[in-house]
């Protein structure tokens, strides 16, 4: 095994051909490794193959609601810069859910993500925070289950935006979104390459 992959200790033991499938994220890359692979073992196989995407799509599905939303905050920090005039609401108000997960921070992610600017897409982060107990949203929502692919999907897409920001570095910069997704899998909080607004570690 790589080194690159071990000590993943946020991400469950459970399958990754399980947690894809609950998710409804399927890989464009044909596996060799048993359904009954562990994470790890699809990731390394998935470097192998130099099917970066696909480990993207896997950590996205793999990483729990919470720190799978502070890794898609660190991509919204990619789109703004690292010295923005101010900070979109969506991306604030997920970032505040992620460091004090609490009702009232999920709400004022809720609002963040209903009233944001058609072009604002950090409005993905603020998707993933709202969705990320499993229900449509605080409050009369709460008894309404989230599409089960909300939060990675959400994420996905939000990594996907850093890298149409990043076109004349791609190679490089897809290695900053795995490594940040790791090194958050390993408890990290996955600063290494992000943007300077995004400085907070994510605990718990």
């Amino acid at each position: 095994m790589s080194k690159r992959f071990e000590n993943l200790k946020k991400i469950p033991p459970e399958p990754a051909a399980r947690m894809l499938a609950l998710q409804n994220m399927k890989l464009q890359t044909k596996l060799d490794a048993p359904a009954s692979a562990s994470v790890q073992v699809v990731l390394e196989e998935l470097e192998g193959k130099a099917a970066k995407f696909d480990i993207l799509r896997v950590l996205a599905v793999a990483l729990p609601p919470r720190e799978a939303t502070w890794w898609a905050c660190l991509a919204g920090h990619d789109l703004i810069g690292p010295e923005p005039k101010l900070v979109p609401p969506p991306l604030a108000s997920a970032e505040r859910w992620v460091f004090k997960p609490t009702e009232e921070n999920r709400i004022a992610a809720r609002d963040a993500f209903e009233t944001a600017d058609m072009d604002d897409n950090t409005t993905f982060c603020a998707m993933a925070a709202l969705y990320a107990d499993g229900t449509l949203g605080p409050g009369d929502m709460n008894d309404t289950p989230a599409p089960p692919n909300g939060v990675s999907a959400a994420v996905f897409a939000m990594n996907l935006l850093s890298m149409n920001m990043n076109v004349e570095t791609m190679d490089v910069h897809i290695e900053t979104l795995i490594d940040r997704g790791l090194d958050i899998a390993r408890g990290g909080n996955g600063r290494a390459s992000a943007g300077d607004g995004a400085k907070a570690e994510v605990k718990g």
